[in-house]
């Protein structure tokens, strides 16, 4: 089943939900709060990548890192803060507007050894170069029988964002995430962040690093382990934010923020809910989803792209095909934006999105059905 967000518009008045979105940053910054501990502490999603950065620019001369205004500006949007300064143009390279050039220079810089990191100023961008990411980078490991390897991170904001319309606005997940030979990683908080585009970085072979703008500017609790230069998440590794027995909600990047909120309000029903983070889209980890959906026995799925050949549809496909198809007590429910180009006008694109109140909404719907029904 799917339930786009334009199905359910009606779930709460568009007052209400823009209250919701106005409010999205104070309750994520309350939910975090919980995971505080004497040792955190707190620091943006820009800062914690931006520290990511600078830690393996240091740590290999090899590394270095391009594209469209990364230097003197600091960043489309002050990601790469700094880096210029301390590390020189050389290393930090400020690019012409043409992700085919410099991608293309990027991916053939590391097929020849070096270690670029790419960064686009969105992902949208990226089509222009979509030819040296899927048919150079991802393919030639496997092309050369294994012999060459390409090294590379593909970077910058992907999905929505604010008021910028249907060509600025699209979750490239799940196309990316179907390419064999790549690598994609969708963090949602600080640690994520951090981690997994060190991870990417020290990986051999190329991965696209699908962050959020919506997320930068957001603080989360960095532990003591996550503030250590040698702090990586594996990729095609899950997280469970939060244990739950009664229903499974999987989600990814900006998303999983809503997902929590709609727990935190689901608790004081009674209502258990527990959140998977996938970090990782491929690989992916289904043996992470199959675990959770065989003890609360049933799974929705949240993201902010489009339902068709979506994230949440591999997802389907995967519990479909596993054992854990017959512990479902009701059907798997997508949660996806509106099948349609992004709208530029803000109360269309507040619809367009799922948030916390259609989540909630969902994950009360699918605890009331059963197989069958």
């Amino acid at each position: 089943m799917t339930f786009l967000a334009t199905a359910i518009r009606n779930a709460a008045p568009l007052v209400a939900r823009r209250a919701a979105l106005k409010q999205a940053p104070v309750a994520l910054s309350a939910i975090a709060q919980k995971r505080w501990n004497s040792n955190s502490v707190e620091m943006t999603v820009r800062d914690a990548l931006n520290q990511a950065l600078e830690e393996e620019l240091s740590a290999d001369e090899k590394v270095f890192l391009l594209g469209e205004e990364v230097a003197q500006y600091n960043g489309a949007y002050k990601v790469t803060r700094g880096l210029l300064d301390k590390f020189g143009p050389k290393r930090v390279i400020d690019t012409p507007i043409t992700e085919a050039g410099f991608a293309g220079l990027a991916t053939g810089a590391a097929l020849s050894g070096l270690k670029p990191i790419c960064e686009f100023m969105t992902f949208n961008f990226a089509m222009q170069a979509i030819d040296h990411i899927v048919n150079s980078a991802a393919k030639t490991h496997y092309m050369s029988g294994g012999t060459v390897k390409c090294p590379i991170v593909f970077r910058g904001p992907n999905g929505a964002a604010a008021g910028v319309a249907a060509q600025h606005s699209q979750c490239f997940a799940a196309w990316y995430g179907s390419v064999p030979g790549l690598k994609v990683v969708s963090p949602w908080n600080s640690e994520d962040a951090k981690g997994l585009l060190k991870a990417a970085i020290r990986d051999p072979n190329p991965v696209v690093v699908l962050e959020n703008e919506l997320q930068y500017g957001l603080s989360f609790p960095m532990s003591e382990e996550a503030q250590s230069s040698d702090f990586v998440i594996p990729i095609g590794k899950a997280k469970v934010e939060r244990e739950g027995k009664d229903i499974t909600v999987v989600s990814h990047s900006r998303s999983v923020g809503f997902c929590m909120e709609a727990a935190e309000q689901l608790a004081k029903d009674g209502i258990s809910v527990e959140v998977v983070n996938l970090r990782s889209i491929r690989p992916l980890d289904v043996e992470t989803i199959v675990k959770s959906v065989k003890k609360t026995n049933r799974i929705i799925t949240v993201e902010g792209g489009w339902a068709s050949y979506g994230v949440g549809s591999e997802i389907a496909a995967q519990i479909m095909e596993s054992d854990a198809f017959d512990y479902l007590d009701a059907p798997l429910t997508r949660v996806a934006g509106a099948d349609v180009p992004t709208p530029y006008a803000r109360n269309l694109e507040e619809y367009a999105f799922p948030d916390t109140p259609i989540i909630t909404k969902v994950i009360r719907d699918t605890l009331d059905k059963k197989i069958g029904a």
